[in-house]
């Protein structure tokens, strides 16, 4: 990586566009040399990011969580809420993003615009966060694949079962990511359609088939405390877990930008499209299950382990239940196989920059597909590590949720917070928000802040061995890790390879915008 931190100041509203440039190019200009197959359009750039949102995993996943801590009205309100900010800090995120179209992404963007030391931490807090959502994500899928053999064949899941069952997932998903960036591309297109299709599916029937619905006061007012806690809005607080642990992930457009035509300006847009088309589907999903429970007690304390699951039995029946189940659960894998792309490829570009330990081994490239094969073991390696106390502790799920979102959720801020920073130095790439970009920008950083201190805090009360949120414990681990591993590896940080003499290619002229693409 290139290590110049002069900034180039924005171009005035009406000067003329510089010519665009191919994004290999562009790709060298900012310091790599091209080694990943760009065989992904803009559609499958959204899709990967859309996919990892995944509305059918997150909100699906959490909503026993959610039924407890605010019930409906936090749920839903919730959701509404977090949405509007979530889309200002991906607006504001896909801003850098054009600038700096890399596999490295948030911690590439932090380190040119704030210096080593910035997209050092921003590096580890990104990988902390993804590596917190493949576990997440799996685990979930996992859970409700027991729901659904517990449905059809009368299965117990215990927590030892349910992790055979994750290690399965995360198998599978490690697999078909050896194959390439392509099969990859296709998985996140149909992923999109059985999203979309599987949320009108479910919802439609949950309306349709139930003889007795929810009142709308219930599904919008209704609140519930199961946490211990007394306070209210503690526990309201606590509830915008839901929603913004499954609006996370949306990074992976960025980190797919190496593999992806016209990235500076494909990427960008991919992380905005993902963000509100998920806001609405996720809306109509949670309304939805809300409306149609129909015990709620029974609903939360439900023998399949998943409270959505019993929702779909005591609405439609086994059959029916069981249909929507698969559904569900093709979503989630469909998010978990996404996740691990964007992971692996994170895990690549920050071993690239010798950033993590071991990283000759991990930045290697398969020849045959231009895969990172060993970056894609370690991430699922990890992601199975982090869910281990899942097989001790009932709340571990929540933890290890909560992981994703403290880890990912400040690495996207501060590539935001440095560009506010750095004003009208900050070169812009083509995809951009004008006159609204500073407003949107601390919008984003301020919301960032809060939720970051909101998701360290305790779950529920009182709080013990088995209760404790460990997302704080995960969280100093790895900045201690970082440090200590800065103070080791810092004169390596920082310094690819060179390419190779044939791949040299001659700088632009000084007037062009570095990676300026077709609009």
């Amino acid at each position: 990586m290139s290590h110049d931190r002069r900034l180039v100041p924005a171009p005035r509203a009406d000067r003329k566009e510089a010519p665009p440039l191919d994004e290999e190019q562009r790709l060298r200009d900012l310091g790599y040399r091209p080694e990943l197959a760009r065989r992904m359009g803009g559609f499958g750039n959204f899709a990967i990011s859309f996919s990892v949102i995944s509305v059918l995993s997150g909100c699906m996943t959490l909503y026993g969580f959610g039924m407890g801590t605010g019930g409906p009205a936090v749920m839903i309100w919730g959701w509404v809420g977090v949405g509007f900010f979530v889309l200002c800090v991906g607006m504001a995120l896909a801003e850098v993003t054009s600038a700096y179209p890399t596999s490295g992404a948030l911690y590439f963007m932090a380190d040119k615009l704030g210096g080593r030391r910035w997209g050092w931490y921003t590096g580890w807090l990104n990988l902390l966060g993804l590596l917190g959502a493949i576990a997440g994500i799996d685990y979930g899928a996992a859970l409700f694949t027991g729901a659904f053999l517990n449905l059809r064949f009368g299965f117990e899941p215990t927590p030892g079962s349910t992790m055979l069952i994750f290690v399965a997932i995360l198998l599978l998903h490690a697999t078909l990511n050896l194959f390439g960036v392509r099969l990859v591309s296709v998985l996140n297109t149909i992923s999109v359609w059985w999203h979309l299709a599987g949320v009108a599916l479910i919802v439609g029937a949950l309306w349709i088939v139930p003889d007795q619905h929810r009142s709308p006061s219930f599904v919008f007012t209704e609140f519930v405390n199961d946490t211990g806690w007394d306070n209210p809005f503690y526990v309201a607080a606590v509830g915008l877990l839901l929603a913004q642990y499954t609006f996370s992930g949306y990074d992976a457009s960025a980190h797919l930008s190496e593999e992806t035509s016209r990235a500076s300006v494909a990427a960008a847009k991919g992380i905005v499209r993902a963000i509100w088309v998920s806001w609405i589907a996720g809306f109509a999903l949670l309304t939805g299950l809300t409306f149609a429970i129909q015990d709620y007690s029974g609903t939360q304390d439900s023998a399949t382990g998943v409270p959505p699951a019993q929702i779909f039995l005591d609405a439609l029946g086994t059959g029916g239940s069981s249909a929507l189940l698969l559904v569900v659960i093709g979503a989630q894998l469909f998010c978990g196989n996404a996740e691990v792309a964007a992971a692996s490829r994170m895990v690549f570009a920050f071993s690239r920059d010798n950033a993590l330990p071991g990283s000759a081994l991990w930045r290697r490239v398969s020849t045959r597909t231009r895969t990172p094969v060993p970056a894609v073991w370690l991430s699922v390696g990890v992601a199975g590590l982090l869910a281990l106390p899942s097989l001790y502790s009932a709340t571990a799920y929540g933890a290890v949720t909560a992981i994703n979102v403290i880890g990912i959720t400040p690495a996207y801020a501060i590539p935001v917070y440095l560009r506010l920073r750095a004003g009208d130095r900050f070169r812009r790439g083509p995809w951009h928000l004008g006159r609204w970009s500073r407003p949107v920008g601390w919008v984003a950083v301020g919301w960032v802040a809060v939720v970051t201190v909101l998701f360290l805090l305790p779950q529920s009360s009182p709080v013990t061995v088995g209760t404790m949120n460990y997302a704080s414990v995960a969280l100093l681990t790895v900045l201690l890790l970082a440090t200590v591993w800065w103070y080791v590896a810092r004169d390596a940080y920082g310094t690819p390879e060179p390419p190779p003499a044939d791949e040299v290619r001659a700088v632009p002229p000084k007037d062009a915008v570095p990676g300026a693409a077709d609009r």
